[in-house]
């Protein structure tokens, strides 16, 4: 236990429990604090439909002060993105969608004339401190009959732009196995643990030997849990296989806010506790592993001298009712619940 002085945002004292002084004190007793959750796959543009929602209803008041729009947006719309984003309490980042269209439509890798790099180019020029990464969804949904060559042009992309790429996974084609084998270091599988035909487990359970390969050579696992992209089947053959936790992500827009099975960032955190990671692995997977890949370690640190950047959450004993995307429903006996986070020097409640 401890307590935490805070002075026009910036950490003052971290002390034994009842030496903190100032003029306001919050009673934070029974509450866990740690640095604040990092989202690395939202869709964070309300306008879009229907993978959009607004900043802060996803970030703050869900207890996670920074979020990375996953690809909601091209080089179209990035600029007009970049300028909203400003107006949200929570820190907002972005990873630039190969198509220029974005997700204006479903199917944005489906026409390869979409693939500007010469755009897409002067889009990361432009908002370096904003684009993290590139974005590609390749599953045969969005591609149509372009087959792999989307991933090829965003691993051209990559190279020109010097960002790596976050990779969405679904149906086939294209098979995972190729998907795996453009991917290099830094780079990003996102729904990792989905459970359509075409994922990264045998039948048995046992790993893909190109998702072992993949994971050894440096390529980051992301939850990216969203509508029909986490399987409690699939994440139990990955715990029981070894396959590390790097981060958890929600997918989070507003279909699946209000209507499940993603919720909140809270619900996906108290999957992971069901599955038998500790408090420790879950909360490490939304800060310091996700922190890691944005190259922001700061953001992970909980140090005098710095702003506080803070998620006060609790840690509950009591049933819930948990929904993967298969609707394969599991009841857990505890789970995380946000209570509110310290950021911009003030204290935000959900």
């Amino acid at each position: 236990m401890v307590d935490i002085s805070i002075r026009d945002g910036i950490i003052t004292a971290i002390t034994p429990p009842g030496q903190a002084e100032g003029e306001t004190l919050l009673d934070g007793s029974g509450l866990y604090v740690s640095s604040g959750w990092i989202d690395l796959h939202v869709h964070a543009v309300p306008e879009l439909n229907p993978y959009g929602d607004d900043i802060d209803e996803i970030g703050v008041k869900q207890g996670v002060t920074t979020l990375v729009d996953a690809g909601s947006c091209g080089a179209d719309r990035i600029g007009e993105f970049y300028i909203g984003s400003l107006k949200a309490a929570t820190r907002v980042f972005a990873l630039l969608n190969i198509s220029r269209i974005g997700l204006e439509r479903t199917d944005e890798l489906s026409q390869l004339e979409w693939i500007d790099q010469t755009k897409a180019v002067e889009a990361a020029a432009a908002y370096p401190g904003f684009i993290v990464g590139l974005k590609a969804r390749i599953s045969q949904s969005v591609v149509k009959d372009s087959g792999i060559q989307p991933l090829k042009l965003a691993r051209a992309l990559s190279e020109a732009t010097k960002l790596p790429l976050m990779v969405h996974i679904g149906s086939a084609p294209p098979a995972v196995t190729e998907v795996l084998e453009l991917l290099q270091p830094g780079d990003v599988i996102t729904h990792y643990l989905n459970g359509k035909s075409n994922n990264l487990f045998h039948e048995d359970g046992a790993p893909l030997q190109e998702l072992l390969d993949a994971a050894a050579r440096g390529v980051h696992l992301d939850v990216g849990h969203g509508t029909a992209s986490f399987s409690f089947r699939v994440a139990e053959q990955a715990k029981a296989a070894g396959i590390a936790l790097n981060t958890i992500s929600t997918d989070i827009y507003r279909g699946n806010r209000l209507n499940g099975p993603v919720y909140s960032m809270s619900n996906v955190l108290s999957k992971f506790l069901y599955l038998g990671y500790s408090l420790e692995e879950v909360i490490r997977a939304v800060t310091t592993g996700a922190a890691e890949w944005l190259g922001k370690p700061e953001l992970a640190r909980i140090r005098v001298g710095k702003q506080a950047n803070l998620t006060l959450f609790a840690y509950e004993a009591g049933e819930q009712q948990l929904t993967d995307s298969e609707g394969d429903v599991r009841v857990a006996d505890h789970y995380i619940e946000a209570k509110g986070v310290f950021v911009n020097g003030s204290l935000i409640t959900g």
